[in-house]
This record gives structure tokens, sequence and C-alpha cells, in this order.
């Protein structure tokens, strides 16, 4: 295969009782059916709030199902609870094990690699670092033994946290520790990572578009595929927009392309709470 598509969308935050969202779902999913891309990964935060209402993630994986072309999905925090910082709160609803099986038994795997165009994909769950589970010490050794197996391929790294804000360094503050993959973890991530050409990290959970480049890597942000948080709520880091990421990968380079599906709209968080 000399060039495989991909489209990444994230934050879908899918429920039944959420029209707005399962409409925008929809917009995305006629956009996909009209440019038939060779993959789509939902980058996390598939379901609106799966650790209150088992429901919600049923009710995402049966609409991804529809999807017109083969896809991959990766938890994000309203899938299977969130992941403890060293600064800051424990999370009110912390990531479980219980959490993690049941994500499993609906989409099947929070973590995936494979091959195409030249290229290594590896898909994270981002949630489980710095748990302390033993999913999170089972997930390092897989990747170990992922990235032994890249022979020289450029990578690609999904997953639904960003690594960090602006580098590596970023100090954890509690206003924003839940952003981003908590230290120790992100070091030892990035440490594993130094070892192979790593050339993408594709990201969601923000909720914001994001694309900037540091020491070669370029990181994606991709804005949430649902609703956008108001400035009142979280400050403004990049663009707050609904929309979907679509890369054309080539053996050795790849290209990105920001965009909305047609109709999509930008559902306001504030509405869906009331």
């Amino acid at each position: 295969m000399s060039e495989f598509r991909l489209t990444q969308i994230s934050d879908t935050h899918l429920a039944r009782r959420h029209k707005s969202l399962i409409d925008n779902f929809e917009k995305i999913s006629a956009h996909i059916d009209a440019t038939r891309p060779d993959l789509v990964v939902n980058s996390g935060d598939i379901a609106f709030d799966a650790p209150t209402n088992a429901d919600d993630l049923a009710f995402a994986h049966t609409l991804h199902q529809t999807l017109p072309v083969p896809w991959r999905a990766l938890p994000g925090n309203h899938d299977i609870g969130d992941n403890p910082t060293a600064v800051g709160p424990a999370p009110a609803q912390a990531v479980s094990e219980p959490a993690r099986h049941a994500f499993l038994a609906a989409f099947g795997e929070d973590r995936w690699s494979f091959e195409a165009a030249g290229w290594r994909f590896l898909g994270l769950n981002s949630l489980v670092m710095n748990s302390g589970l033993a999913s999170e010490a089972e997930q390092f050794d897989w990747l170990g033994q992922q990235l032994a197996l890249t022979t020289g391929r450029p990578v690609a790294l999904f997953l639904h946290k960003p690594l960090f804000l602006n580098e590596p360094g970023d100090p954890e503050v509690p206003e924003t520790a839940i952003r981003y993959v908590p230290q120790p973890a992100r070091q030892r991530l990035i440490e594993m990572l130094a070892a192979v050409d790593l050339r993408l990290i594709a990201s969601g959970h923000v909720h914001q578009r994001r694309d900037f480049t540091y020491r070669s890597v370029r990181h994606i942000w991709a804005p949430s595929a649902g609703f956008v948080i108001s400035d009142a709520r979280q400050e403004r880091i990049g663009i707050k927009e609904a929309g979907l990421v679509e890369y054309r990968f080539r053996p050795d380079s790849f290209e990105v392309r920001h965009l909305r599906a047609p109709g999509q709209t930008d559902v306001d968080l504030d509405t869906l709470l009331k």
C-alpha cells in the first residue's frame, strides 16, 4: 500500500439523550461515506458519561457500527474514568479495571498496533497511565514489544490525552493537570518513544483544535466531534470548533487536513448541561 488515508474523530460524547451530538455524528458519518478513508480512529470520549451510565457506551458502539468504513477506537476519561495526577484532587471518576473491561467488552481493544503505507501506527490507552493498575504495566510492556518491531519505520501515535501543552517539562498544576498525560508516566512514555522515528502524536480530549511541532514531532489535537466548551469554562488554547482531522500517509511522509463535516454545528456544552 503506497498511500493510507485515515480520518480522526474525537470526543463524540454520544448518548441517546443528546440529539444534537447524535446529529453531529451523523454529519461526520455522511462525510466519511463521501470521502471513504481507509480507516477512522476515534481517539476517545466516545460516550457522554459511561462511568455513570453504561448505556452511553453501548449506544456509542451501536452508532460506530454504522460507519461505512473500518474503524478503531481508544478510551477517554468519559469512557473508563480519569487517571490520578501528582497534583490536584483525585478525579471524581477514577479509572478502574471494571470500567476498562466494560470498554473492552464493547469495543474489543483499548490499545492497538498495525502497519500501513510504510508506517507503524500505535494506539494507546492514556487513562491507565499513572494509575497503578495492572493494565498500566501490561501496556508499557506491550508498547516496548511493539516499538521493537518498527525496524526503522516512521511511527504515528494516537491516544486520548495530549502529552503536554508546549514541551515535556511543562509543570503540572492543579488547574490543568488532568488535560495531559500525567507525570511520571509521561516521561517514561517519551523515553520509550525516543528509540523510534516518531513523526506524529494525535490526540483529543481538550475540545480545541491545535497543530504544532516540537523537535520534529508534529502534535495534532483533534477538536471534539460533538461540542465546544465556552471560554467561561475553559481558557482558549487553540481553535474552539467542532470538527475532525484527515491524514494522508505515504512512505516517509504525511499530510494533515483540518476541517468540519458539512452541516456540523458548534453545540455548546452549557446547552447540554441545562
